[in-house]
């Protein structure tokens, strides 16, 4: 018998750019609200903004004592500190209703509320009550303040995007949707892809078979792979070698389905049912290539009706899973809304120093981006192991062997990424201080298509960055005393300035406290320094906040000076629940909070970019979105200025 042969046979690239010119720009499948618990594996729909704090409050990263942390300097093995216990002692649920006042020490869990007046917290190990003194407690080991303590709002701030569009959710993206309290979550729907299965000679799993018969064994390993895709397999069952009934059942998955996968008689012989089948029902622009240049999978037909496409994959498992992740799977990923992963194993350097705990082996999870040179850099994450966000947010971890106290800047170290691949890089790089507005711009881009990464180390570190080229953009709010000018003065050769837009920052205190309410910032922090009990909450040194409070304090160092939170939500987080009276935070992260807000300064948070950056697409984009009125409405809709 003649066969029927091939119209034509072209090359993968060649099939490949013809099957997507015929399909055109994919469609937007909508979304859905599923629970949290049934969200594996999903794609966000909209960004994720915390809805509260984490941790709600300032809490003990070990079981210990909560202390003063000035009663305990100079305490050691040989000459202990000693210190009276409270007859209150921290318990889980509840915030202690005492105060651990000089000379004192309250009894605290792991995971418990600190209380007001201590400010850091001594691991029991380095304790000991004496029975014989009254009960006293002996400190054998000096802490700093801060030590042992996560504060409210450090992994998580209210009002912060945790997780953004187009994240698939995996069991990190799930710790952090249940931190938050989120029962529900809105993600894309998965695309409906139609499997049906053709042959006289295919048997269901689990049958008896025959000789000449063989298991639709396609079946299954396609609604597989369309499961690892983010896809909803539908099996349509099995239909013989019969054009009329296979016209039939591709009709009706064509009218119900996003893909459709057809599996077997794609052949040049006479049994090449399917592709008789999908010329009598295809819709134009039909079939675009019946016919590749690969090995395996020839055979390959590739078809688009309306909308649909249809794809006619060779009977043979090893050729039809093959061409199905050549063709198939980049299209249900993306129409499931999924990134492609990059490729595996990373060695990059450290650019800045870490320092690791002796006596165990460390692993760090890390940022990882490229600087002007295409060196990968790995940027540690610290905020600590109580964290929920770093493992989601992180490109990877390395290892620190136990006997190592530190990596010098420059050390070169093996990352393993997180997802088992290299990640892909983003299309923007941002380095510096972190912002809600921020936030805004970078979502803004992302509707563009732009992917953005954000590490958040401080204006100083960020501006360093973008001297280096380490960073596309870098966030920074620099005072330059001499001039009063914000961030301009500090730019150097090789970074231009983009400017960005306007913050109040203002001492915030909680409303109702007569040392602060109706009084103007400065003069009101100057007496209330003067007053005995005071408390305030402050920066991070190399923030540009923290210049703000040197000039405001002056030699004056009250309680709780050197507390320093990494970020304005942690300010206003430490005031709103009394550990402290007082901070400085843009006026932004009070809104929805019992604070009150006293103006200090108009500031400036604008854009270092490296010169040899400005034509890169997103960095473009970036610069754009600047300059667009647009943005600007956003940015004055959460309390920003242009």
């Amino acid at each position: 018998m003649r066969q029927r042969q091939f119209l034509q046979t072209v090359e993968r690239d060649e099939a490949e750019r013809r099957f997507r010119e015929a399909l055109g720009a994919l469609p937007e499948l909508g979304s859905e609200v599923v629970p949290t618990d049934d969200a594996l594996g999903r794609v966000l729909a909209a960004d994720v903004q915390s809805p509260v704090d984490v941790p709600g409050f300032d809490r003990s990263n070990m079981d210990g004592w909560a202390v003063r942390a000035a009663d305990t300097y100079g305490a050691s093995e040989h000459q202990p500190r000693r210190l009276v216990p409270t007859a209150e002692a921290v318990v889980m649920g509840a915030i202690p209703a005492g105060e651990v006042k000089p000379g004192q020490a309250m009894a605290i869990p792991t995971g418990g509320p600190v209380p007001r007046g201590a400010d850091g917290v001594v691991m029991v190990e380095d304790t000991e009550i004496l029975d014989g003194e009254g009960g006293q407690v002996e400190i054998r080991r000096a802490v700093t303040p801060g030590s042992h303590i996560t504060f409210a709002g450090t992994d998580i701030a209210r009002g912060e995007t945790v997780l953004r569009r187009g994240a698939e959710l995996t069991s990190r993206e799930l710790g952090v949707l249940a931190a938050l309290g989120l029962s529900e979550v809105t993600v894309r729907r998965r695309p409906r892809v139609a499997i049906l299965s053709t042959g006289d000679e295919l048997v269901p799993l689990g049958e008896p078979i025959t000789a000449g018969q063989v298991y639709d064994s396609n079946a299954t390993i396609l609604a597989a792979a369309v499961r690892e895709q983010g896809g909803e397999p539908d099996r349509l069952g099995i239909t013989p070698d019969d054009v009329s009934q296979l016209s039939a059942v591709l009709k009706r998955a064509m009218a119900t389905h996003d893909v459709v996968l057809l599996s077997g008689g794609t052949s040049k012989g006479p049994g090449d049912v399917n592709g008789q089948a999908l010329r009598a029902v295809v819709e134009p622009p039909g079939i675009v290539v019946h016919g590749v240049a690969l090995k395996p999978g020839k055979p390959l037909c590739l078809a688009v009706s309306g909308k649909t496409p249809v794809v006619v994959l060779p009977g043979f498992p090893t050729s039809a899973i093959f061409t199905f992740h050549e063709f198939v799977a980049p299209l249900i990923g993306e129409l499931a809304g999924r990134r492609r992963a990059g490729l595996a194993t990373v060695t990059a350097r450290l650019p800045i120093r870490f320092r690791s705990a002796p006596g165990r082996t460390e692993y760090s999870l890390v940022h990882l981006v490229t600087d002007e040179q295409g060196e990968l850099l790995a940027y540690p994450i610290g905020k600590g192991s109580g964290s929920v966000t770093t493992w989601s947010h992180a490109d990877g971890f390395f290892a620190v062997p136990r006997h190592v106290e530190q990596l010098p800047a420059g050390t070169e170290v093996v990352v393993r990424p997180t997802g088992g691949a290299r990640p892909r890089q983003p299309d923007l790089v941002v380095i510096g201080s972190h912002c809600v507005g921020l936030d805004v711009l970078i979502g803004l881009l992302a509707a563009q298509g732009f992917e953005s990464k954000v590490v958040a180390v401080g204006s100083e570190a960020g501006l360093r960055a973008a001297e280096r080229g380490a960073c596309d953009v870098a966030g920074m709010h620099l005072l330059d005393p001499a001039t009063e000018c914000y961030n301009r003065p500090f730019i150097g050769e090789g970074v231009e300035l983009l400017e960005g837009y306007g913050r109040l920052q203002g001492v915030v205190y909680r409303v109702g406290d007569a040392r602060f309410e109706g009084k103007d910032a400065a003069e009101a922090v100057r007496a209330a320094v003067a007053m005995e009990g005071i408390t305030m909450i402050n920066r991070n040194r190399g923030s540009g906040t923290r210049a703000l409070y040197d000039r405001l304090l002056g030699e004056a160092r009250p309680a709780g000076h050197s507390v320093e939170a990494s970020s304005h939500h942690a300010v206003a987080a430490a005031v709103e629940q009394g550990r402290a009276d007082f901070g400085i935070a843009i006026d932004v992260v009070t809104r929805g909070r019992p604070l009150g807000f006293l103006p200090l300064t108009d500031e400036r948070f604008d854009f270092a970019v490296p010169r040899a950056r400005l034509k890169r697409p997103a960095v473009a984009a970036f610069a754009r979105l600047l300059e667009d009125p647009h943005t600007h409405e956003l940015l004055a809709e959460r309390g920003f200025r242009r």
